[in-house]
């Protein structure tokens, strides 16, 4: 068999323009578009009140099945499937010229270019092959570049490019030039990113945060995104809303890249951060990398006085800190122990260490000090104790513990 006939050509008629699979229940705006009703309720689930493909405002939500629609993609997939036993795939693979001249076609007509884009975009997850191939063609990336900072780019097309760039970024060798075209004041980059953050699909939501993390890569890229109004208190907002695993992990990383400078960092405070991360650490089901992610952030915020003062201001906040201290890594360690001796003894707040004091803080102190961490950790910990001038006999009369041996004094 040829590799030609591995592949089913899909009618674009049959796909959703959302997620542009073939649609399983077709259903009907009052636009006249035609959308699988799985992906249009999700968009119109996530607060949005226009049509994607045309982004007219609606009148109405309601949506009708689309009978004849849908009894022409059973009989186009009924006739198709006695051609393989396997799975069909919805994209032709394609070749290195034949990407070539997409890009062609993208320069060419840029306002018509969805469907390119989302072929460019399977291209791009076959190989790491080929994401090296488009990242390395000549003007591809600024082109990409020049379609987010359009002002009247077709919103689903912008779901494409930000899932293109996601995907060959981290191959694209010049990437002071890229982080530079991005912050070029007549492109507005960012209210693109924004706008796809806020209505995308998770997967086009993800490559978003995922571009972000990547182009801020010094403080004055950091700082721009950090100024773009809107952007930080998106991201905030997803911790609050998001169920997808690797949404929460790509939002995480992509604040703790922007807040590496301290003065961003207050601005992350005020916008409620402490509360969101406070709700994530007290989840039993945080995976082991989202409660580091969320330390390393609180360890940020409380860096600062704002930060400080909202994470004693929150009583479930230090608690939580506290059971994350021992049994999920050494990473998690440090960043808890970092906070802890921001709050209980370089600011010297009572409330932080009653609570401390409360969730059995100072016996896990005393663990931490007999592990095998590092020297910095240990000194932080033996700062602490200094504090909370601990004693073996007011240990042993607060708390019913077995870890008497370690006690140092």
């Amino acid at each position: 068999m040829v590799r030609d006939e591995l592949f089913i050509t899909v009618p674009s008629l049959f796909r959703c323009p959302i997620s542009l699979d073939v649609m399983k229940s077709p259903v009907s705006l009052s636009t006249g578009v035609t959308y699988d009703r799985s992906s249009i309720q999700r968009w119109l689930d996530n607060g949005n009140n226009t049509c994607p493909a045309t982004m007219q405002v609606l009148h109405s939500k309601d949506f009708v099945p689309n009978h004849t629609l849908q009894r022409l993609i059973q009989i186009w997939s009924n006739s198709v499937r006695h051609r393989s036993d396997s799975l069909v795939q919805l994209v032709p693979s394609l070749s290195p010229d034949q990407a070539r001249d997409l890009i062609k076609e993208i320069e060419t007509n840029p306002e018509d270019c969805l469907e390119c884009m989302s072929k460019m975009v399977s291209f791009a997850r076959e190989s790491e092959e080929n994401r090296k191939f488009l990242a390395r063609i000549d003007g591809f990336v600024l082109l990409l570049v020049d379609f987010l900072g359009s002002s009247n780019a077709n919103f689903l097309a912008l779901e494409q490019v930000v899932r293109v760039l996601d995907l060959i970024v981290s191959e694209y060798e010049d990437r002071k030039q890229l982080v530079n075209s991005m912050l070029k004041s007549d492109r507005d980059c960012f209210s693109s990113i924004l706008l796809v953050l806020q209505r995308g699909s998770t997967e086009s939501r993800i490559g978003s945060a995922r571009v972000l993390e990547s182009i801020a890569i010094d403080a004055e890229s950091k700082l721009l995104i950090a100024e773009k109004d809107g952007l930080l208190s998106e991201l905030i907002r997803t911790l609050s809303s998001e169920t997808d695993p690797v949404m929460m992990e790509s939002t995480l990383s992509c604040l703790i890249a922007i807040s590496v400078p301290r003065r961003i960092r207050p601005k992350i405070v005020r916008l409620g951060i402490v509360k969101q991360l406070t709700k994530l650490l007290s989840d039993p089901n945080s995976s082991v990398s989202v409660t580091e992610k969320v330390l390393k952030l609180l360890e940020m915020a409380s860096s600062c006085k704002e930060g400080k003062s909202e994470i004693c201001d929150n009583s479930d906040c230090v608690s939580a800190i506290v059971r994350k201290m021992l049994k999920v890594s050494s990473t998690a360690t440090e960043h808890a122990v970092t906070i802890l001796w921001s709050v209980c003894y370089f600011s010297r707040d009572d409330r932080a260490q009653i609570t401390v004091t409360k969730n059995n803080g100072l016996t896990k102190i005393l663990v931490v000090m007999q592990s095998n961490c590092s020297p910095a950790v240990r000194q932080l910990a033996g700062d602490l104790l200094k504090i909370f001038r601990v004693s073996s006999k007011s240990c042993l009369s607060s708390y019913d513990t077995k870890t008497t041996h370690i006690m140092p004094f």
